[in-house]
C-alpha cells in the first residue's frame, strides 16, 4: 500500500516527499517500529510520538504522520489530527473488517464484562462464532489471549484484531467500549451493529471530570450509529438501553439506531422482569418480552446481574433467536471470572470475588449479599490511587453500612501512597457511624484478606472487593503478582 493512497482518505492532509513509498505496516509506538512501517505522530498528555520521529527512521520507518513538519529524511503525510488520521488509515489498512462481522458493543460504568460473557453464551450456543474484546481477555477464534489494554485498544490494535477475528471466520465481536475510548475516538471506523447500554454511576471523574461530560462520552457510541434504514436485516442496527437508567433518554434521542429497552421497574420497557427470586445459588425471573414470556434461571447472584441478563436476551432477540433457547443458554452459565466468584476450598462460610471498584458497583454487591447472608458479612476493599477521589469516601459509607465489619486496604496505589489512599476513605466510615470496633486499617491486602478469613465463622460471608480478575497488584508503578482467589483459598486452607 503506498503512501499516497493513505493520503486520499484525508481531504485536508498533504505529503512532503513522495507519495509513491510502500507502506507494509502501521504503528504508533515507537517500540514496535520495523522496517516498511508507517509512524503515526500522536501527541498524548504523557507523552509526545513527534519527539520519536528520528529514532524509529533509525529502525527503518518508511513514513510518518504528523500535525506539523518534521523536516524528516522520510516521507511524512501531514494531518490537522494525527489521532483521528490513525482511526482512518487503521480502518482502510485491515481492510474495513467491521463490515465483514457483527460487532456488537457494550457501554456502562458497570455489568459490560458479564453481559458480553452472557451473550457470547447465548451465541455461542445457537452455533455462531464469537469473538470477544473484553476487560479479561481477547478471544479470537478459539484462542483467548490476555488483554492488556485497560481500556478500549486503540484504533490500530482494535482494527488489526478485528481483522483476525474475520480471518478466523467470526460472526459475531462481542466488545466492552469504554468511555476513555469513546472520547478518544478509539473506535471510531468500527461499525457496530448494536450497541448495549447498561448504567451510569459515579466513575472516572478524575478523566471526566463531571458527570456531564461522562454520559456524554458513553453518548458516542449511540450517537454514532448511522443515519440510515435498510430491509436487510443484516444491516440494521439496534440501541438496547437500560429504561430504569436516566441517561437512556438522552440516548435514544442521539441515536437513529432501532431502540429496544429492558428493565425491572419501568413497566413500559420491551424486556422485563417479573417475580425476582434470589438465594445464594442463583436468581429466578419471568422474563416478559416484544417475543413471548419466559422463566429464566441464572446461576448468578444479585440485582444487577438481572440487569445484565436483560441486556443479553435484549441483543439475542434483536437478532431474531427464540426466547426459550436463550432461556437454555442462560442456565447454563455459570459464575463470570472475577464477578461475584465463589472461592470454595471445603471452608463453613462463603467468600467471594468482585471487581466492584465504583459506589454503584459496591453496592450492588453488599445489598445482594445482604439478601441471603444468614452471619456477619465481612467487606475487604480499598481505592485504587491515581483516579477519581471524590468515590473513596462513598464507598467507605456503603461498606460501614451494609457490612458488620470492614477491613480497608489496599487495591492498586499505583504512584500514591496506600495510606494516603485509606485516610480518604475513613470519613465515610465515620460519617455514617461506624466505631473504631467495626472497621480495621490494614495497609498489606493479602494480610487484609487473611484477617477476613480468620475471622470468619460458619454462616458469615466475607466479600473481597475491587480486583476480582486481576493477578497483579500495582505499587509505585510496579505490577506484583496478586490474586485475590489464590490469596482466599491459601488463608482458607491456612487457618
Amino acid at each position: 500500500m503506498q503512501l499516497k493512497e493513505l493520503a486520499s482518505l484525508l481531504p485536508v492532509s498533504r505529503i512532503v516527499g513522495e507519495g509513491s513509498i510502500e507502506i507494509t505496516g502501521v504503528q504508533m509506538d515507537s517500540r514496535k517500529v520495523k522496517p516498511g512501517d508507517l509512524f503515526i505522530c500522536i501527541a498524548g498528555a504523557a507523552f509526545d510520538g513527534h519527539h520519536f520521529a528520528e529514532r524509529v527512521i533509525g529502525q527503518g520507518a518508511a513514513a510518518l504522520v504528523a500535525e506539523r513538519d518534521l523536516q524528516a529524511a522520510v516521507p511524512t503525510l501531514i494531518v490537522k489530527d494525527t489521532r483521528y488520521a490513525m482511526a482512518v488509515i487503521a480502518a482502510h489498512f485491515y481492510g474495513y473488517p467491521s463490515r465483514e462481522l457483527k460487532v456488537i458493543g457494550v457501554t456502562g460504568t458497570n455489568g459490560k464484562t458479564t453481559t458480553t460473557y452472557l451473550l457470547e453464551s447465548i451465541l455461542s450456543d445457537h452455533g455462531f462464532r464469537t469473538g470477544l474484546m473484553g476487560n479479561i481477555h481477547v478471544k479470537i477464534g478459539t484462542q483467548f489471549h490476555p488483554n492488556h489494554a485497560t481500556n478500549t485498544q486503540e484504533a490500530l490494535e482494535l482494527q488489526r484484531i478485528l481483522r483476525e477475528m474475520v480471518n478466523a471466520g467470526t460472526d459475531y465481536c462481542l466488545m466492552e467500549v469504554s468511555s476513555h475510548g469513546l472520547e478518544r475516538g478509539r473506535v471510531k471506523g468500527c461499525g457496530f451493529r448494536t450497541g448495549i447500554f447498561t448504567n451510569l454511576t459515579q466513575d472516572h471523574l478524575d478523566y471526566h471530570k463531571t458527570m456531564e461530560r461522562y454520559q456524554a462520552a458513553k453518548a458516542l457510541l449511540f450517537s454514532r450509529m448511522g443515519n440510515e434504514y435498510d430491509a436487510d436485516p443484516d444491516r440494521r442496527r439496534f440501541a438496547v438501553l437500560n429504561a430504569d437508567d436516566a441517561a437512556s433518554g438522552d440516548f435514544a434521542d442521539q441515536t437513529s439506531a432501532h431502540v429496544i429497552t429492558y428493565g425491572i421497574d419501568d413497566t413500559s420497557a420491551d424486556v422485563r422482569a417479573e417475580d425476582i427470586e434470589m438465594t445464594s445459588g442463583g436468581t429466578r425471573f419471568r422474563c416478559v418480552t416484544f417475543r413471548g414470556t419466559a422463566e429464566m434461571q441464572l446461576r448468578l447472584v444479585g440485582r444487577f446481574n438481572v440487569y445484565n441478563a436483560l441486556g443479553a436476551i435484549t441483543a439475542a432477540l434483536a437478532e431474531g433467536l427464540p426466547l426459550d433457547s436463550i432461556a437454555e443458554s442462560l442456565s447454563r452459565v455459570r459464575s463470570v471470572e472475577g464477578r461475584m466468584e465463589i472461592v470454595d476450598a471445603g471452608q463453613p462460610f462463603l467468600v467471594l470475588v468482585d471487581y466492584a471498584h465504583t459506589p454503584d458497583g459496591l453496592e450492588n454487591a453488599l445489598s445482594t449479599i445482604s439478601q441471603f447472608a444468614e452471619g456477619n458479612m465481612i467487606c475487604v476493599f480499598g481505592c485504587g490511587g491515581d483516579r477519581d477521589r471524590t468515590k473513596r469516601p462513598v464507598m467507605g459509607r456503603l461498606a460501614a453500612e451494609y457490612s458488620d465489619y470492614v477491613i480497608v486496604t489496599s487495591d492498586n496505589p499505583r504512584t500514591e501512597e496506600p495510606e494516603a489512599i485509606i485516610r480518604d476513605i475513613v470519613p465515610g466510615l465515620i460519617e455514617v457511624g461506624c466505631e473504631q470496633g467495626g472497621y480495621e486499617l490494614i495497609v498489606d491486602r493479602r494480610q487484609a484478606i487473611e484477617k477476613a478469613v480468620a475471622m470468619a465463622g460458619p454462616g458469615d460471608v466475607v466479600l473481597i472487593a475491587g480486583k476480582g480478575h486481576e493477578t497483579y497488584q500495582e505499587i509505585m508503578g510496579i505490577k506484583h503478582d496478586f490474586d485475590d482467589r489464590r490469596v482466599a483459598e491459601d488463608a482458607i486452607r491456612g487457618r
